[in-house]
């Protein structure tokens, strides 16, 4: 007869190989006992097991609970389960009504003398024979599923406890597979899911790939706990600042804000708490090398780092770097601010596609209008001519432009209320203002579109004009991110052409010489490429132009 199995050891085995502590699999192992002994011996019977820590084996109990005598307005109301006192009594047990009594359901053979005892004693009321009872085939296979399926979901529970608290960090994972566009990632115990929204569009991800990810949340889901990740966040950028740069994680340099456009740029902003520690010169690290760091995870995403500060138009100013700002106009009621900015570096300061302002105000909190100075001054002009047809006295005129007022129409669409806060406007006098207003937003309008025509077919004729009529100063200046006072530093330091800059090969000297700085060289220097590369286009494009045109 082959002996009984001593379960402790399989139990320790299996809460070593799967990572679940041994009291919940015992109680595994007890609920597929009861479910199968209820299978096997009927649903009705109240059964019990209960693991034999000694012995190593599961013990299975039948309860019977004693009640009052039956009457007949009181009979008993379970038959099965439920024993008469006066019976148990007769018995030779002395109980009370409501006390339960455990009786063994054996199918050991060691169980034989205290089996038949029992059957002889009790069997007329249990109403089966208790020795060597096993289970059939049925009920086997119902204790299997059931502890596979309990196996299954304490694991699923273990690692939904592992992961919850790892939401907003950053995890390392292997890439597996693709399911409909998202990636699977295996993260060792688990896998999690990259979906298609929080992927960066210009990442590509093969199967093997080592990937980082930001934990942005995890669910507890019926299919086992569901770990989403995220490439896309804002978060991750902060995340791998901190990972890099020690002075963050210790908290002496705060990211007070970030803004990211994944896959294209990024800005965040520094401040320190302790005035010996340089914030920027923090993150960047020694020569680059810790903000290249974050680049490189990043799969070359452009970042900018600015210090922060607490005045919002200095906080802007910073932001837009490299751009230069003249001057900038607060809102603070509807939290905007108008940049003005010299013409030359309007379009370093709105950015390719608009991508430099559009960061600056996510990092800012600010909604934020550039304008040239040249179109500050039209705007300026076409203000005080729109506001003199309407009969606005000259000295009330200059007061509106600075409270935001840019043309009539802005006049009739302003509330009376607003209107009589100026000097000299009164509520009479405001019904026939803005009736004045709206006929004179027509003609502004026309006037607006004819300037806008001029304005487009200047800058077209400027843009292509041939480069042998451009003087050296003017190349200058249509290299992005060369201003007046850059030109009067690179003239200064003896590079008074792009061709002199393109054919500096030493950035440090270049950085040195033009008290630039090295980051700025750098940018004027890949910026100056671009221009000859733009310009020999341009060239070659009216030459032919001219070559074709009749003399």
């Amino acid at each position: 007869m082959q002996p009984n199995v001593n379960l402790n050891l399989i139990l320790d085995q299996v809460a070593k190989d799967k990572g679940i502590e041994r009291p919940v699999l015992i109680q595994i192992l007890e609920e597929a006992i009861s479910q199968a002994a209820k299978k096997h011996f009927g649903v009705e019977r109240a059964l019990k097991a209960h693991y034999d820590e000694e012995k190593g084996q599961i013990d299975l109990f039948q309860v019977l609970t004693i009640v009052p005598d039956a009457t007949e307005e009181s009979p008993i109301a379970d038959p099965v389960n439920m024993i008469p006192v006066s019976v148990a009594r007769e018995k030779g047990i002395e109980v009370e009504a409501g006390d339960e009594l455990d009786f063994p359901i054996y199918y050991r053979p060691e169980d034989e003398v205290e089996a038949r005892a029992q059957d002889e004693q009790w069997g007329d009321l249990l109403k089966l024979k208790t020795y060597r009872r096993s289970f059939g085939r049925i009920a086997a296979q119902t204790a299997k599923q059931v502890m596979i399926q309990g196996t299954r979901n304490a694991e699923r529970e273990l690692i939904f406890n592992e992961y919850k608290d790892r939401k907003g960090e950053v995890i390392t994972g292997i890439v597996r597979r693709f399911e409909r566009g998202n990636v699977i990632v295996d993260l060792g115990r688990a896998e999690a899911v990259l979906p298609v929204r929080e992927q960066v569009p210009r990442e590509s991800y093969r199967a093997g790939d080592r990937l980082q990810a930001w934990v942005l949340d995890v669910l507890r889901e019926s299919k086992g706990p569901q770990i989403i990740l995220s490439r896309a966040s804002v978060d991750l950028l902060r995340k791998l600042f901190e990972m890099e740069v020690p002075e963050i994680a210790e908290g002496e340099v705060v990211i007070e804000a970030a803004a990211r456009e994944p896959g294209g740029r990024a800005k965040i902003a520094v401040s320190s708490r302790n005035s010996d520690v340089d914030p920027v010169g923090a993150c960047v690290g020694m020569k680059g090398s810790r903000v290249q760091a974050v680049v490189q995870e990043l799969r070359g995403e452009k970042i900018d780092i600015v210090p922060w500060h607490e005045d919002p138009a200095r906080f802007v100013c910073n932001a837009l770097a490299p751009a230069e700002v003249s001057r900038v106009l607060l809102d603070e009621q509807n939290r905007a601010m108008e940049i003005i900015v010299p013409d030359d570096q309007l379009s370093l300061a709105i950015g390719r596609r608009g991508q430099n302002v559009r960061l600056a105000s996510q990092l800012t909190g600010w909604k934020l209008d550039i304008n040239s100075e040249s179109r500050v001054k039209e705007m300026h002009e076409f203000a005080i001519q729109s506001f003199t047809a309407i009969g606005i006295p000259e000295q009330t005129q200059e007061m509106l432009y600075a409270h935001g007022f840019r043309k009539a129409q802005e006049i009739a669409s302003a509330s009376p209320e607003m209107l009589t806060q100026f000097p000299g406007f009164t509520m009479d006098m405001i019904p026939d203002l803005q009736k004045r207003a709206r006929a004179q937003a027509v003609v502004d309008a026309e006037e607006e579109i004819r300037l806008e025509t001029e304005r487009e077919q200047a800058r077209l004729a400027e843009a292509r004009r041939h480069p042998d009529t451009l003087t050296q100063d003017e190349r200058l200046a249509r290299v992005r991110g060369v201003g007046e006072k850059t030109i009067e530093q690179l003239k200064g330091a003896g590079y008074g052409t792009v061709e002199a800059i393109h054919n500096e090969a030493d950035v440090m000297r270049l950085a040195e010489s033009t008290a630039l700085g090295v980051k700025k060289a750098r940018q004027i220097k890949h910026a100056v490429g671009v221009y000859l590369e733009e310009e020999a286009r341009l060239r070659a494009e009216l030459d032919a132009e001219r070559a074709k045109s009749p003399i």
